[in-house]
């Protein structure tokens, strides 16, 4: 069906025309030129595709347009308002928390929405809110390392 849809992405308002049964993905990468969130499977099972749609984390490449109308959407390119680095980026870098970096913007928004949850998570904490993420290159542990010392760079832990 085709109509107009409002939403809130990275904290501006945007209006989008056309087929409201259109994946959130390809309104984000094809017509917004946010192309952070990557196209994985398609199927909700691998987490490349992840963003926060009213701070929480969920997929984008079967979520429709149609259901996000008032809805506001989070990128990965959202996390760094002005260009300046959360303290969940710089945990990353520092880690070195990444190799190809395909799975990453959904593991950083995971990550996020963990972290404004619970600042101070235990490592199985982590390990269940990474779990939906594929991640084939072997850096899971400097993943989960970023996440901890991200929650000691914002001073939630002692």
């Amino acid at each position: 069906m085709s109509a107009p849809y409002d939403l809130v992405v990275n904290g501006r308002p945007v209006h989008v025309d056309g087929d409201g049964t259109r994946p959130l993905l390809s309104v984000l990468r094809d017509e917004l030129g946010l192309r952070g969130s990557r196209f994985g499977c398609g199927t909700e099972q691998c987490g490349a595709c992840m963003v926060l749609i009213d701070g929480e984390p969920s997929f984008s490449c079967a979520r429709t347009i149609e259901s996000l109308a008032g809805k506001a959407v989070t990128t990965v390119e959202g996390l760094a308002p002005g260009g300046e680095l959360s303290p969940l980026q710089q945990a990353f870098l520092d880690e070195q928390a990444g190799q190809c970096g395909y799975c990453l913007s959904g593991i950083l928004i995971s990550a996020t929405a963990l972290l404004a949850r619970n600042p101070h998570p235990s490592r199985a904490e982590i390990a269940a809110a990474l779990d939906r993420h594929l991640c084939r290159c072997g850096v899971h542990n400097r993943i989960m390392r970023a996440v901890a010392r991200a929650g000691v760079a914002t001073g939630a832990r002692p």
